[in-house]
């Protein structure tokens, strides 16, 4: 096949949509796929409002049509919906061109942390943006089962996986955390109000606390919990040792429709603790013992009280975590993504009504910014 991929978070930014997509386009090429990228480094663009680091394509629809005419795509995947996500998204409608999406984000509930308003608010913009996709591809079954009370009934799965010769059990401790009291609770992930790390923080477990990330609260949150050890971004063998120096892997968000970090941790042998969400629960089940893929033993601990989760999670053996985190792959993840297109490629167009009206992508290199009834 010859994939165009539109998105709007590409390196140099640092998170687990971008990993995603990077891991899963050198799978693609080795698969032997003609895989062409359509990013933000590509045109001029701006910092997003609140995220410095992430870069948004200016007015990117006359650039994103020239490179999708040129390289004349069997299909499209558009993940995200952002600028570049919109300009592709009209450009495939246009041509009839068949074209996938992903639901990588909780974009209503992240606007809504950050605005004050309803997470309602937002939902129709985003069933407007994949209305007309072939697939909706999503991390998760309750992800699935979510997007269909919301309108968003045409997913298909497509899971993550990880790096194993990176993220492996039994590696050397970060020698910044080889004297630190213990037990010590570690969190990874952007440093940023959605991601609910005051809960981990605030967490009274004994022992040490370690973020390892970066993002616009951090300042505010080492000034807050001096006592934490805040080591910044780390990324292949540096955060790998992080976590294999770690006791117990915290992962307090609510808001993550998968959590990356979470398989990342587990394959390194550190337990888990996290809230009974979307995410988490795919990945470690009620009991602990995984539901994407089941293990005799429990990797970790879901609790609504993430004390009860952590005291849960530092009970379980490193063997029987790392277990489930090594169960993950990105070549299993890359097949669930070619299957996905090539069934795209095979069924015709949703018969989903789309309003009337511009996309309001189009209009604004910022969409979010469109009140629900533009959209």
């Amino acid at each position: 096949m010859r994939i165009a991929l539109a998105t709007d978070a590409w390196a140099p930014q640092v998170n687990g949509v971008v990993r995603t997509l990077t891991e899963t386009v050198t799978q693609l090429r080795r698969f032997g796929h003609e895989v062409h990228v359509i990013s933000p480094d590509q045109f001029t663009n701006i910092p997003c409002p609140g995220y410095d680091e992430i870069r948004l394509a200016l007015l990117p629809r006359f650039g994103v049509r020239k490179a999708l005419r040129n390289f004349a795509p069997d299909i499209v995947h558009i993940a995200t919906e952002g600028p570049i996500g919109w300009s592709a998204r009209r450009w495939c409608r246009m041509h009839n061109i068949p074209f996938t999406t992903a639901f990588h984000t909780r974009f209503p509930d992240y606007l809504a942390v950050r605005t004050g308003l309803s997470a309602e608010r937002f939902w129709p913009v985003m069933r407007r943006f994949h209305a007309p996709s072939r697939s909706v591809l999503v991390a998760t079954p309750s992800l699935q089962a979510e997007l269909a009370t919301r309108g968003i009934n045409h997913t298909r799965q497509w899971s993550r996986g990880i790096d194993q010769k990176v993220f492996r059990p039994r590696l050397f401790p970060h020698p910044q955390l080889e004297n630190v009291q213990r037990p010590i609770l570690l969190s990874v992930g952007r440093v940023a109000v959605e991601k609910n790390l005051e809960a981990f923080l605030s967490c009274p477990t004994p022992g040490t606390h370690v973020v390892v990330g970066d993002g616009p609260a951090k300042s505010d949150l080492q000034r807050r919990y001096p006592n934490a050890i805040f080591m910044g971004t780390l990324s292949g063998d540096a955060l790998a040792s992080a976590y294999a120096a770690a006791d117990v892997f915290v992962f307090p968000s609510l808001t993550d429709t998968f959590g990356l970090v979470v398989i990342e941790a587990l394959a390194c042998g550190v337990p888990v603790a996290s809230f009974p969400v979307a995410g988490p629960l795919d990945i470690l089940g009620l009991d602990g013992r995984g539901r994407i893929h089941r293990r005799m033993n429990p990797a970790g601990a879901v609790d609504a009280n993430l004390e009860r989760a952590v005291v849960k999670a530092l009970k379980v053996k490193r063997v029987d975590a790392a277990a489930l985190g090594q169960s993950f792959s990105w070549e299993v993840s890359a097949r669930q993504f070619e299957r996905a297109l090539l069934e795209a490629l095979n069924t015709s167009a949703p018969n989903m009504p789309v309003p009337a009206g511009l996309d309001p992508g189009l209009q604004s290199s910022s969409w979010v910014a469109h009140s629900p009834n533009r959209a």
